[in-house]
């Protein structure tokens, strides 16, 4: 007698045997059980979930005559009758299993319709089967309409498909929909374990922990990669075996990367990544294992007790709970993320082991920096003190950003409101030449910026306030990027960085990512300083710490406070008023956007 693979030899014969799907086998055992039965079902979900296994059970119980030949519908088919057993051996008349992916046409279709005007021959009703029912073509699919909408009482339609989301909502709406979900590793792994105790062949709980997880939540899958891990395994099922089988990587290397993550070891990194090129372990495989551990950290620091795993005896709880411990919350996130995003890019490039190893590098250059910066020094009566420092208190952003950032040496200040335009009161502007360079004296003493929305009347002979160091930095900044001096990482580093002194031609900045600190950025950015307030021995330095006052967060605040403004001037505005008020209008949110003029 040939050799019946595990996944037909243990397939469901009644509900009860049904795994991992008691939300479907409740409600068709409710409906069987009260006589409340729909002409049309629609099963969805993944392969290897039980859709097609439901549906044989279905006709069993629609079919079924009991032992003594005189039972009726039922939700517990007795197995052994004829319909039951014809059923199974797929032999039954009054059964017909259609498989759309291969009979996907009209005729196809037609020539099945066609047998629905029959009453059934030997069963109680005629059950007609359609597998991936979404494959079918438009026209299959209207042809079917009328008599899935009113078929004859003896007739059933049972559809299944593994995208529900390519079937016409005409089919839909005539179907009772079931959604066969995947299963979790520990329900696989339980069955796996009845499976082969009456197989009697031995395993170790660490094989099949693999096992189940390589299955996806597919009970199919997982008997099938049981069946080959059996023969592989000369007919018993250990650890190191299945793993070979699988391909799958030693959760140790993941638990010894993630330990170096935390610890921003990227020696212990790059080595761990070479070992895995050496060993032929997946890279794909190793960024998904990161990802599971990550997310079963997530929760234990979110809900700490929860998350590790279900599986109390998993020996690996205990050292994802003491990474969960040693690693920062929003660490953690951000790893996961960038786990989930690197694991689309190993296809684009040439060498999967060197995408693993950009992927691996790429979390240690975005690691938050964590080290405790060194307390700015006080500030003495010669020099300010730094924004934000104790010693002054911290300076709003300006509301506003400045209009034009280059070209533009001073700009003559609005008059009040009613005040006559004379030669005493009129401010003379300067016309500088299209595409002139940054003005020296502009950069050294840089006028007050000019809001888009302009600020309260003044008196003309106001004394002129010094300028704070944020207001000079984030000015400077502005200009260099109109300009285009700057541009990408040097960029970045100048809009996030602070300027906490300016100490005998020495600029200090800080930055609070270690990621922006290169020094090729750094260089750039001294060069176009140097430019633009023509200084050759200006020189630029840049540490790591808190940053209170930055050009990006001012430039940030302006344009909120910009997009507020636009908000209350169009809310305010007499005819969207009239609109709202007298037709019912409504303003759509998000649609309101501030334009700089």
């Amino acid at each position: 007698m040939s050799y019946l693979v595990l996944a037909r030899k243990y397939r469901p014969k009644n509900f009860s045997e049904m795994v991992g799907q008691s939300h479907v086998v409740q409600a068709l055992g409710n409906a069987l059980g009260t006589g409340r039965l729909h002409h049309a079902y629609l099963f969805t979900g993944t392969r290897g979930v039980g859709k097609t296994t439901v549906s044989r059970i279905l006709a069993k119980s629609l079919n079924c005559t009991g032992i003594d030949g005189l039972g009726g519908i039922t939700a517990q088919p007795c197995g052994v009758c004829d319909a039951c057993r014809d059923i199974d051996s797929g032999r039954f008349v009054d059964y017909t299993e259609l498989d759309a992916a291969s009979n996907r046409g009209v005729d196809e279709i037609a020539q099945l319709l066609e047998q629905a005007v029959y009453k059934p021959v030997v069963g109680r009703f005629k059950v007609f089967m359609i597998d991936e029912v979404h494959m079918l073509t438009n026209t299959a699919f209207n042809a079917m309409l009328k008599t899935l909408d009113e078929p004859p009482e003896y007739l059933k339609f049972v559809l299944a498909t593994t995208d529900p989301q390519k079937v016409p909502a005409t089919v839909l709406s005539r179907c009772l929909q079931f959604n066969l979900r995947p299963m979790a590793p520990e329900t696989v792994m339980e069955h796996l374990v009845q499976v082969l105790a009456a197989e009697s062949v031995p395993a170790e709980p660490a094989a099949l922990r693999l096992l189940s997880r390589a299955a996806r939540g597919s009970m199919r899958d997982a008997l099938s990669l049981t069946d080959q891990a059996i023969a592989f395994g000369s007919g018993r099922l250990d650890e190191t075996s299945v793993r070979t089988m699988l391909g799958s990587v030693d959760r140790s290397y993941v638990f010894r990367l993630l330990d170096a993550l935390a610890r921003g070891d990227g020696r212990t990194v790059v080595e761990t990544s070479e070992a895995l090129r050496l060993n032929g372990l997946s890279a794909a495989s190793t960024l998904e294992e990161m990802a599971t551990i990550l997310q079963r950290m997530a929760v234990l620091q979110a809900v700490p007790g929860m998350g590790a795993g279900d599986d109390d005896a998993d020996p690996e709880i205990a050292e994802t709970a003491r990474l969960a411990q040693a690693m920062p919350a929003d660490e953690t996130q951000l790893l996961y993320s960038l786990c989930l995003h690197g694991r689309g890019e190993l296809g684009l490039a040439p060498d999967e082991y060197a995408a693993l190893t950009m992927v691996l590098l790429r979390l240690l250059a975005f690691k938050p920096a964590r080290a405790a910066a060194s307390p700015a020094p006080a500030a003495s009566a010669n020099q300010p003190a730094a924004p934000g420092s104790a010693a002054e208190p911290e300076k709003k952003p300006p509301p506003e950003l400045p209009v034009r950032a280059a070209g533009v040496t001073a700009a003559a200040a609005p008059a009040p409101a009613g005040h006559k335009n004379n030669e005493s009161n009129r401010a003379p502007a300067q016309a500088a030449p299209a595409q002139a360079a940054i003005n020296h004296e502009a950069m050294a003493e840089p006028p007050p910026m000019r809001p888009v929305m302009p600020p309260p009347a003044a008196p003309v002979d106001a004394p002129r306030q010094e300028p704070s160091l944020g207001d000079r930095w984030s000015q400077i900044v502005n200009q260099l990027i109109a300009a285009e001096a700057i541009a990408a990482l040097t960029r970045e580093l100048a809009l996030q960085s602070e300027l906490l002194g300016r100490d005998a031609g020495v600029w200090r900045l800080r930055v609070e990512r270690e990621s922006l600190s290169q020094p090729a950025a750094r260089e750039k950015l001294q060069l176009a300083l140097q430019a633009a307030l023509a200084d050759t021995s200006l020189t630029l330095t840049v540490e790591i710490g808190p940053i209170a006052d930055t050009p990006a967060r001012r430039n940030t605040a302006a344009l909120a406070e910009r997009q507020r403004a636009a908000e209350a001037l169009i809310q305010s505005d007499p005819f969207v008023q009239d609109m709202i008020s007298n037709w019912g209008a409504k303003i759509v949110p998000g649609s309101i956007k501030s334009v700089s003029s």
